[in-house]
């Protein structure tokens, strides 16, 4: 099992965006330094529910700051960004890091993103996986054309070519993001991973590993391939010596952080949108997800691997909103909870 932080770069109410960065970069250090396995980045334009809008950029900044940790993109939105200039990023990362970094890519939303970049709402409705194909064609093959309904060129040579790193990998690990029977067909057809929200629980996502495994057999991915696929579990943690203690500091910080966050989604056509109940939404995830004492966290990390065949997680743990408590959080995680899993 590995377990990594889920860093959003939140800006909860009262605070400035820079310090909402300075505490997602602290939180990365001290988890290398607490023995975490990774840390994956999330990407948002726009909006104070995350103010990291190029997960790859920062990716790259934590990666020069530190020497053991994996870095991973949760996600890189993929309708708004050329694959081609995404894939060479990440090939870059890969070569230059030793092979820690990983791309998490994923569909966004119908947000206005897609009218400032220029994408148009079809990148979101119908583009998506010929932007994944071309994508993971980049980061496998020595020269690439494209002769798709958006993407069109010549052939061109992939420079620098990540098969070349000197790592047991033929090129960084791409990881859909997944939300939907379409979405993990999707992924399945490809033999790509699935990173699972956390607004899931475990009963949903082993029906998504289950459909994951169904379908990607019934495409001709080897067996060994099909069980030892990497699937990452999105979730929050939260540690306190008492349960009620760690609910009460998430109930009192995060709804807040998503009222005003997601709050200030603009759809790009109009269309209304859904809001949870920002408390409701924090209650629930403090039932779904490893939220207690070390303990307790322990064994709902052991609990939900064993139902869902998932062997890796990314944990919020900046849901306090306070760098002393996020820092002391993801310490906690490392030094009290990961050693109780071996």
């Amino acid at each position: 099992m590995h377990v990594g932080s889920f860093v959003l770069a939140a800006q909860f109410p009262g605070q400035g965006q820079g310090e909402a960065l300075h505490r997602a970069v602290r939180s990365a250090e001290v988890a290398e330094e607490a023995g975490l396995d990774a840390v994956w980045l999330a990407e948002h334009h726009f909006v104070p529910y995350g103010t990291c809008p190029s997960a790859v950029t920062l990716a790259a900044f934590l990666l020069g700051r530190t020497r053991r940790l994996r870095v991973g993109t949760a996600v890189s939105v993929l309708p708004t960004a050329h694959p081609v200039s995404l894939g060479e990023q990440a090939a870059l990362l890969h070569l230059t890091s030793g092979g820690r970094f990983s791309l998490g890519v994923g569909r966004g939303g119908p947000w206005v993103d897609l009218e400032v970049f220029g994408a148009g709402l079809e990148a979101y409705e119908s583009g998506f996986p010929e932007s994944l194909d071309l994508l993971v064609r980049w980061l496998r093959e020595p020269a690439v054309a494209a002769s798709g309904e958006r993407f069109t060129f010549r052939e061109v040579p992939v420079v620098p070519r990540p098969s070349e790193a000197l790592t047991d990998t033929a090129g960084p690990e791409v990881i859909v993001a997944c939300t939907s029977p379409a979405s993990v067909r999707l992924a399945a057809e490809r033999g790509l991973p699935m990173l699972l929200g956390m607004h899931v629980g475990d009963e949903e996502k082993a029906e998504m590993v289950a459909l994951w495994r169904r379908h990607a057999r019934a495409c001709g991915h080897p067996p060994e391939q099909v069980l030892g696929a990497a699937h990452v579990s999105a979730g929050v943690c939260q540690i306190a010596d008492r349960r009620q203690d760690a609910v009460e500091t998430l109930t009192k910080a995060m709804p807040g952080w998503l009222k005003q966050g997601l709050g200030a989604h603009v759809t790009v056509d109009g269309r209304e949108r859904g809001m949870r109940d920002p408390l409701a939404y924090t209650e629930l995830l403090c039932g779904l997800h490893p939220v207690g004492t070390t303990r307790l966290c322990a064994d709902r990390l052991a609990a939900t691997s064993e139902r869902t065949g998932v062997s890796r997680f990314a944990l919020l743990v900046e849901g306090s909103g306070d760098l002393a408590a996020t820092e002391e959080n993801v310490r906690r995680l490392g030094g009290e909870v990961i050693p109780q899993l071996a």
